[in-house]
């Protein structure tokens, strides 16, 4: 059933379609966005739809950005963190119809970019999300909830391949057997990891766990960092979420739809800029592991989205959006393709790591 925005989700906030300009914007793939322009105001505001498909439990969102919200504000008052505006009622969201919306202040005079096209902006999206997590260093992430529980967990995701694995059909085990036996291989990548997690020096953090360049506003002008967006999945996890995600998107020209796997090439200069970027704001505050795992954090990353396309298409295909049957083995194909330039180059990269360590 489409809903009346014009009566029914508007009035939660006090409009009406007589007062208010729409505009759908965005690509709705997750959550529809809205534009909502004031007709008696200078303001602007952000509506959104909550993809429950997604995240099943909003309130969990809500609180979290309610929890954060307020310490931040408390502790850091200049900081500009996006919440939500309350309903009319006080509510953190609205409920219309069984649906959950939200509205956001929208931040007039910047620029969310879809692709990087110069080092300085990874310079600047990475200390955009070094500085969050270095604000919420004394914050209490048990205090918050996990909006997609196992979101980076690389033992479920490689539970979950294998279980893909031994039940999908021969047919698909023979196209993907390159790739099933690389998953196999870098098995040992989980095993690291795990060998690292009985440390003291490895907390829980509030990480944003989505750190791709469109989440971060640039000043419209100079394309200096504003602020992070996008905060639904930000809960507590482990540092090398947000790095490892950085490096999974930023260190490449070409998207994971790439399918000349010869243009997967690491840019030094952007990682460069973006450890750089993101150790002006936590280097402080890393313990001796984290600096330990920073190059690691690449590799964790990368390696669990390989497992996560791979086990989509061994399962058929059911989670990520596809254009052709074997997208999501050719997704796999480039992420094994990155994750080895990333070992290929693993030597400049650490020296450049230990420069900025310094």
């Amino acid at each position: 059933m489409e809903l009346d925005l014009d009566s029914q989700v508007l009035s939660a906030y006090g409009y009406t379609k007589e007062n208010i300009q729409i505009t759908q914007i965005g690509t709705g793939l997750i959550n529809r966005t809205y534009l909502l322009s004031p007709l008696s105001e200078d303001k602007k505001y952000i509506l959104q739809n909550i993809n429950t498909s997604v995240f099943k439990n909003p309130q969990a969102i809500a609180n979290n950005l309610k929890a954060i919200a307020d310490y931040l504000s408390k502790n850091y008052k200049d900081y500009l963190f996006i919440k939500p505006i309350s309903t009319q009622s006080g509510e953190e969201m609205a409920l219309i119809q069984n649906e959950y919306w939200r509205m956001l202040p929208f931040v007039s005079d910047t620029v969310s970019l879809d692709v990087l096209s110069d080092p300085k902006q990874a310079y600047e999206a990475a200390k955009q999300f070094g500085k969050l997590s270095r604000l919420l260093n004394n914050f209490n992430t048990t205090s918050i909830k996990p909006t997609i529980p196992g979101f980076h967990d690389l033992g479920l995701r490689y539970e979950q391949f294998m279980l893909a694995l031994n039940q999908t059909s021969k047919q698909f085990k023979g196209l993907a057997k390159l790739e099933i036996e690389s998953a196999l291989h870098h098995r040992y990548i989980l095993d690291y990891y795990n060998s690292y997690t009985h440390r003291s020096d490895f907390p829980d953090r509030v990480m944003h766990h989505d750190t791709k360049i469109s989440n971060v506003l640039l000043d419209a002008e100079t394309y200096i960092g504003v602020c992070v967006i996008d905060l639904d999945t930000i809960m507590p996890g482990k540092f090398i979420s947000d790095l490892g995600d950085m490096m999974r998107t930023y260190l490449c020209a070409y998207s994971e739809n790439e399918t000349d796997l010869s243009r997967i090439k690491i840019r030094l200069p952007y990682f460069e800029a973006m450890v750089k970027g993101y150790l002006s704001e936590m280097k402080s505050i890393l313990t001796e592991t984290e600096k330990e795992l920073i190059l690691f954090s690449g590799k964790y990353i990368i390696y669990m989205q390989a497992l996560r396309f791979l086990t989509d298409y061994l399962n058929g295909n059911v989670y990520y959006p596809i254009s052709y049957p074997t997208q999501n083995l050719d997704r796999t194909k480039n992420q094994f393709k990155l994750l080895s330039e990333l070992s290929l180059n693993q030597k400049d990269l650490q020296d450049v790591i230990e420069e900025h360590l310094v």
